[in-house]
């Protein structure tokens, strides 16, 4: 046989963290995150036999739990009315939970990206995935990672650095 996978607890503490902030960054919501986060663990450590033994088992958790959400929107989407992910991110300051895992003004830039480039970036500067890996937990092509990663990043830059830091000397 092949070798044995990690302790699932031991996965559990090491890739938590960066789990969330990647999923927070997706959702916008860090209650809905968390919930979701929960979830998708729970169910890695149901089948933790053949999650263990994935690529990246930090990337199918992030997976299972945007498919979860995927999954809550369908079921919900009759019964509550839909409202904008950027009013929890648009919140003050001063309104934001102390233990935010992600800064409330990145966290207000990444929530005005595309929903697709929000699950680029997570995947891969949150869990630090190559390319070729975040197209296959996608599902899309590698270009088009590059191209959502390129575009995230010039958004991101335009909305978080001062007009005069982005100029270049001449």
């Amino acid at each position: 046989m092949g070798t044995q996978p990690p302790d699932f607890a031991e996965f559990y503490r090491s890739s938590r963290d960066d789990c969330l902030r990647a999923v927070l960054i997706s959702v916008g919501d860090q209650d809905t995150a968390q919930e979701l986060v929960a979830e998708a663990f729970t169910r890695a450590c149901a089948s933790w036999r053949k999650v263990g033994r994935h690529p990246a088992p930090a990337a199918w958790v992030v997976r299972t739990a945007l498919n979860a959400n995927v999954s809550r929107w369908r079921r919900r989407r009759r019964e509550v009315t839909v409202s904008d992910p950027r009013i929890v991110a648009d919140r003050p300051a001063s309104e934001q939970p102390a233990d935010q895992p992600v800064d409330p003004t990145i966290m207000a830039a990444l929530m005005r990206l595309p929903a697709r480039q929000r699950q680029v970036v997570a995947l891969r500067l949150v869990l630090d995935l190559d390319t070729a890996h975040t197209a296959r937990v996608l599902g899309i092509a590698p270009n088009t990672v590059m191209a959502h990663m390129a575009r995230a990043i010039a958004a991101l830059r335009h909305d978080l650095v001062p007009e005069r830091q982005q100029e270049i000397p001449s």
